[in-house]
């Protein structure tokens, strides 16, 4: 109870810290190999680089939307100016212009001086061709054209394109402003005057600003629709609603400054080396206090393991001697009655008999001993089919209660190899007791075979019995000290078994049978009896 106990408790602190440490431990791995380190700053730095584009292009943005705000309230205050100068205008060719042409003609020129985007004004009676005013720029006949554009005004002026390359558009109101309007009255506005100021961030190369008339035709700029606008917006006018738009183009190199980036890039190393070394240091710590503290388990779970050794091996040693010792009290008693009662000769033998368990004791104590502390091989040539017939003779009795049969296979010629001939007599006895164990708990035919053969240059001893077989969880553990499958069984036997076989040079495995078990035992064998067999 207290081996399974401690067993139990060290099983659940090795689950509990175990799996913990396990994954920690795997966690911190992954992260040490070259590769995921790798990824890890590739991921970092794509992410600080699109956080870097991400806020140049916003700022980029910014300075563009800024900027259109400034040229649109420049350019719809000037666009209302316009308002201003044809109500003036039409104010004076009503009161006199046939009379007074060079009145009109004052006013005009100090208009266009005053304001050079108004590059020419146009006073066109609707009827006939006499009285025709035109002051400025004549790259074309615009005289049907206002007339027109009059004729269409049902009162707010008319914006019309200038017919020529120039980047123009006419402005054209009826005058007076009434059914029975005489002229047709017009400004041609400049229209990349209008868009000039006096910030010079118009003159760079990437910003793109184009003006449009309400029904879309192009004025100024790229043709609608070339590039996508960041920003449109209609001038603040009732009479000029010309619709205003602007873009940026940003290239590689604008939203990723190789300045930034370079920074960017260095603070991100600075970075993960801080933190590396910061891991590290975490790690240390860790690993120091895990140090500790397994050390303190290990000391409570060493301490444990030594009383409950201490505690198996005293199990073992009671439950090994009993028989012996009960069989050495019986005689001795069986002695002293015929002792009393004269009958010498029968004494001679049962004392005979308790001199064999007596000795069969002393082996049991010494194999005990020889599991506890290690001792000097007395290695010679070893027949093993002798080493088979002792452990039958010791066997045959307890064979013979259970009602089962112990077959021997031996080949004809020796199987002589070099060891300790009382370990090797000691493992065959384990072995072949624990197989009539093992058939002790069948109901069926109750068998044990022991099969020795040669294998090339090893010898070969199979022992087979006839019983339940071992359990499938004990399978990985069975040469494992304290491991049994029986309540009586110490779990020494075979434990030790192995361990004087691999003394020897050999090995003893488990081998599948179908039914019950199958001990082989493989030695290799003697020089002697190789140089004989080749």
């Amino acid at each position: 109870m207290l081996a399974r106990t401690l067993r139990c408790a060290n099983g659940i602190a090795h689950t509990g810290t175990g799996n913990v440490s396990e994954r920690a431990r795997s966690a911190r791995d992954i992260l040490r190999r070259p590769l995921a380190r790798g990824i890890v700053w590739v991921v970092a730095c794509v992410l600080a680089l699109g956080v870097l584009a991400g806020f140049e292009r916003s700022a980029r943005l910014a300075d563009l939307t800024a900027e259109s705000e400034r040229l649109h309230a420049v350019a719809s205050q000037r666009v209302d100016q316009h308002d201003a100068h044809l109500t003036a205008l039409s104010a004076i060719a009503v009161a006199g212009a046939e009379q007074r042409p060079d009145l009109f003609r004052e006013v005009a020129g100090a208009i266009m001086r005053f304001y050079p985007r108004i590059i020419s004004i146009s006073l066109v009676p609707l009827e006939g061709e006499d009285g025709v005013l035109e002051i400025g720029v004549r790259e074309a006949d615009l005289r049907e054209l206002i007339r027109a554009a009059a004729e269409r005004s049902t009162g707010a002026p008319v914006l019309v394109r200038y017919p020529s390359e120039r980047p123009a558009y006419l402005i054209v109101k009826r005058s007076p402003n009434s059914e029975t309007a005489r002229y047709g009255l017009a400004l041609v506005i400049d229209a990349s005057a209008l868009l000039d100021g006096d910030s010079d961030y118009w003159t760079r190369t990437e910003a793109t600003r184009w003006l449009a008339l309400p029904d879309g035709t192009s004025l100024v700029g790229v043709a609608q629709g070339a590039r996508a606008p960041h920003f449109t917006r209609a001038l603040s006018s009732g009479t000029q609603p010309l619709e205003l738009k602007t873009a940026i183009r940003m290239t590689v190199s604008d939203i990723l400054p190789p300045v930034r980036v370079a920074l960017a890039l260095a603070l991100i190393a600075i970075c993960a080396i801080a933190l590396r070394a910061i891991g590290r240091q975490r790690a240390k710590v860790r690993a120091a206090e895990a140090r500790v503290e397994l050390s303190g388990l290990e000391t409570r779970l060493s301490h444990a393991s030594r009383v409950n050794a201490l505690g198996e091996m005293a199990s073992g040693m009671a439950h090994e001697l009993t028989q012996p010792l009960t069989a050495i009290l019986a005689q001795a008693q069986a002695a002293r009655h015929l002792a009393a009662r004269g009958d010498m000769d029968r004494v001679a033998g049962i004392l005979e008999e308790v001199v064999g368990q007596t000795r069969r004791a002393s082996a049991i104590l010494e194999r005990l001993r020889t599991w506890t502390r290690p001792r000097e091989r007395n290695a010679e040539p070893i027949d093993l089919r002798d080493c088979i017939r002792v452990a039958e003779t010791l066997l045959a009795g307890q064979a013979q209660e259970l009602g089962a049969r112990l077959t021997l296979t031996m080949p004809a010629t020796p199987l002589t190899v070099e060891g300790d001939r009382v370990e090797l007599e000691q493992v065959l006895f384990n072995l072949m007791r624990n197989a009539l164990d093992a058939v002790a708990e069948s109901a069926g035919a109750r068998e044990v075979d022991v099969d020795a053969s040669l294998d090339g240059e090893m010898a070969m001893i199979d022992v087979t019995d006839t019983g339940p077989g071992i359990r499938p969880d004990v399978r990985d553990r069975l040469f494992t000290p304290f491991v049994t499958t029986r309540e009586s069984g110490t779990g020494l036997g075979l434990a030790l078994s192995h361990r004087l076989v691999e003394r020897a040079g050999g090995d003893l495995i488990l081998v599948e049978a179908r039914d019950g078990a199958r001990f082989r035992i493989s030695l290799p064998l003697a020089r002697a009896a190789r140089e004989a067999a080749e």
